[in-house]
């Protein structure tokens, strides 16, 4: 993998919630059988390493031990960054292990995530990394008994209001997660993710028609633009169209919205499918060659040749009262995602200003691109 750096620097690693509950689990555990307060634990990551966790706190009860680890998201900090990580470890009146989880710790109530609905939203990487350091740890004290493993996180419902799970169904609190163990600094697989499992969410719960937005305020826009949908239905791509796209066709919808604004719809209609400021220019010539498309005089079209926004091109054909411009754009967006997913789908477009004025819509299927 090559070597995320800013400034020159090498980011620092972090550790996702679920290796957090794992360490903690296995420093209650062994603190419950050993009756020795823990300073540390060590368990093995999926990525196929050890890791050590310096533990914030370790108690021990007569019939429990309790241990806590503060999250360090590394230099990619998430709303989980410093939240406390609580694994509570108690006898069981049967053999095997019961794992739930507690305050803070979000209830799935809609189906299509990768957790039934009713249990605890710790995912099945780390459940299963939970479950097999606890069972490591108990054959090496030669434990037969059963026990019980509940974590939680004290302020999980209040991080929680800052991520997608009350939109996914995730109430009460945060999910534990991570494939990997680790948190990889700017990596964009995490946003990759949430994406597909918004959209397994959204299908799940019926949508065939899903929207997809490049932002928070575009999909504000976007809600008021299709008040009949559930809340479901709305899923933000961020820079991921393309991507976005294949998952929503992969999964079955039968149409897909996308809104957003000139800035990276400009981007969209020129067929750029990954739209981050970093990944492709704006083309302007094609804009100009638009503009042309719409009537705009040939000093207007050179003047949008060497324009610096895209968002200033929009102005500069509203002020001429171009306004069929943005019609052609939305209709060049469908077009190229139509094509990029190959068809089998209809694809809407909706472009927005700033403060939620809708410049244009456009809408295409199989038949027509």
């Amino acid at each position: 993998m090559e070597k995320v750096t800013k400034e020159g620097k090498p980011l620092r690693e972090g550790y996702t919630t679920g290796a957090c509950a794992t360490a903690a689990t296995k420093a209650a555990l062994t603190a419950l059988i050993t009756g020795e307060e823990q300073t540390e634990a060590t368990i093995y990551l999926p990525v196929g390493r050890f890791a050590t966790f310096q533990l914030e706190s370790c108690q021990i009860y007569s019939e429990r031990g309790v241990a806590s680890i503060v999250k360090d998201g590394g230099d990619d900090p998430d709303a989980t960054h410093e939240a406390l990580i609580i694994a509570t470890v108690s006898w069981a009146d049967q053999p095997g292990i019961i794992l739930d989880g507690g305050e803070g710790v979000g209830r799935v109530t809609k189906p299509g995530l990768p957790v039934a609905v009713g249990e605890a939203a710790i995912n099945p990487v780390p459940r299963k990394m939970i479950i097999e350091t606890a069972e490591e740890v108990l054959k090496e004290f030669g434990v037969k008994k059963g026990i019980c493993v509940v974590i939680s996180v004290p302020k999980g419902e209040e991080i929680a209001k800052k991520t997608l799970n009350g939109r996914l169904g995730i109430l009460g609190g945060i999910s534990i997660l991570g494939t990997r163990g680790i948190v990889v600094p700017f990596s964009t697989a995490a946003y990759k993710a949430s994406i597909v499992q918004a959209i397994s969410v959204a299908r799940a719960s019926q949508c065939d028609h899903i929207v997809i937005t490049t932002g928070g305020r575009s999909e504000k826009y976007a809600m008021k633009q299709f008040p009949e949908l559930p809340e479901e239905a709305f899923i933000e791509m961020g820079d991921f169209v393309g991507f976005t796209l294949k998952q929503c066709k992969k999964q079955g919808a039968k149409r897909v919205s996308m809104v957003g604004m000139m800035g990276k719809f400009s981007k969209v209609a020129q067929g750029v499918m990954m739209v981050h400021s970093k990944s492709a220019p704006v083309d302007f010539d094609f804009l100009a060659q638009i503009a042309k498309e719409s009537g705009a005089q040939k000093e207007l079209a050179e003047e949008i040749s060497m324009a610096n926004t895209a968002s200033q091109v929009g102005d500069m054909m509203r002020e001429e009262g171009h306004l069929s411009f943005f019609e052609k754009l939305c209709d060049y967006c469908c077009i190229n995602a139509l094509r990029d997913v190959n068809g089998g789908m209809e694809i809407d477009t909706s472009l927005y200003t700033l403060k939620g004025e809708c410049l244009g819509k456009a809408v295409r299927n199989d038949e027509f691109y």
